[in-house]
């Protein structure tokens, strides 16, 4: 099911994407559709990579300690 979207831009940005759709050969809505898709793409991407990151990193075993007596230990004396 589709759903329509209306946004509300200046004058000078709606011309700078108009003339960014017609550069592409494309209409205004297929060229805010593909940007809008790319955008939501790109922030998965930053979601998933960061995901894997942290069960990565949940995967090792280091030793620890409490965070006052490590924060102690690694100032120089």
């Amino acid at each position: 099911m589709e759903k329509r979207l209306e946004i509300l831009l200046d004058e000078e940005e709606y011309q700078e994407i108009l003339a960014a759709a017609r550069r592409e050969g494309v209409t205004l809505s297929q060229w805010l559709r593909k940007a809008l898709r790319e955008a939501r793409q790109k922030h998965v991407a930053a979601i998933e990579s960061k995901l894997r990151a942290i069960s990565d990193a949940s995967q090792h075993h280091f030793p620890t300690a409490d965070i006052q007596i490590m924060l102690r230990q690694s100032i120089p004396r």
